[in-house]
């Protein structure tokens, strides 16, 4: 009688080993909306408490005050009707003439004068779910 060696995997273990992957892919899936959820929300943060701030204060300097809620952001693109004479922009450097949108596709929003900052401006995102006043919005207050 012969001797064969065959080395060879069961079906057991093919479905043990696919399994185990399945899992883990599974949590690298669930993991990396977290992840990239997260990051969406400092975008917002540090484009709403940094880039736009630079882009306002210059405003400020040249007319002398900040856009009202009626001129909003679009004023940092086109001069407005009055002070057109000082205005030195665009404050904001942007492809097509169209101010930038946050993370979830959503128009940043301008108040001026300010419900939560009295002295300032409100420039906010209205976060992940897409509603103003919400507590995910992310705001430089």
């Amino acid at each position: 009688m012969k001797s064969r060696s065959t080395v060879a995997f069961t079906l057991i273990e093919i479905l043990v080993v696919v399994a185990i992957i399945g899992l883990l892919a599974g949590l690298f899936i669930s993991n990396t909306d977290k992840i990239f959820g997260q990051s969406q929300e400092v975008v917002a943060r540090v484009f709403v408490r940094d880039s736009l701030k630079t882009s306002l204060v210059r405003y400020k300097i040249d007319l002398g005050g900040y856009p009202t809620t009626a001129e909003g952001l679009q004023a940092l693109l086109t001069p407005p009707g009055d002070g057109a004479d000082r205005w030195r922009g665009p404050y904001v450097e942007v492809s097509g003439n169209r101010l930038p949108v946050d993370p979830w596709g959503e128009p940043y929003q301008y108040q001026y004068p300010g419900s939560h900052n009295k002295d300032g401006y409100d420039l906010f995102s209205k976060g992940p779910d897409k509603t103003a006043g919400t507590a995910d919005d992310i705001g430089n207050w």
